[in-house]
């Protein structure tokens, strides 16, 4: 027997393969922000002095020159003698060194001798001659 309202799901038969749905849920959660109320933050800086002792150390070189002035050989090396660092200072000179040696004396005499020899040399002389001419007189003068 099989019921007539529509609405009813059919009745399997035993022959017929039977279908059951499966359904499952699932839940979409999301959020929000909202402003339930604010904060005001003020900051305040308040000063303190103190004083702190703070140890520290310091090395203090005493510097002292001790002029030596000799001339050495090989030049010394760095050396120590007790808390005492010693440091050569060095400087090269150039020493160059005169002397005077006689090379040889040149002697010199004078004496004057008179030599005769003939030279033939060209004078030059100069001579002077003259020869006088008169004039005629004018001829205007002589017609008066």
């Amino acid at each position: 027997m099989q019921p007539t309202d529509p609405t009813l799901p059919p009745v399997p038969t035993p022959l017929a393969a039977a279908v059951i749905p499966v359904i499952e849920e699932s839940a979409r959660i999301e959020k929000e922000v909202v402003e339930t109320g604010r904060v005001v933050i003020r900051k305040t800086v308040h000063h303190e002095t103190q004083t702190v002792d703070v140890p520290t150390q310091e090395e203090q070189v005493q510097v002292e020159r001790v002029p030596i002035n000799r001339v050495v050989d090989t030049p010394p090396e760095v050396r120590h003698e007790g808390d005492t660092m010693i440091i050569p200072v060095l400087r090269e000179e150039v020493v160059v060194t005169t002397r005077i040696v006689l090379v040889e004396e040149l002697h010199v005499r004078k004496r004057t001798l008179t030599l005769s020899h003939p030279q033939e040399v060209e004078l030059r002389r100069e001579h002077v001659s003259y020869e006088r001419i008169e004039t005629p007189p004018p001829a205007s003068e002589t017609a008066s």
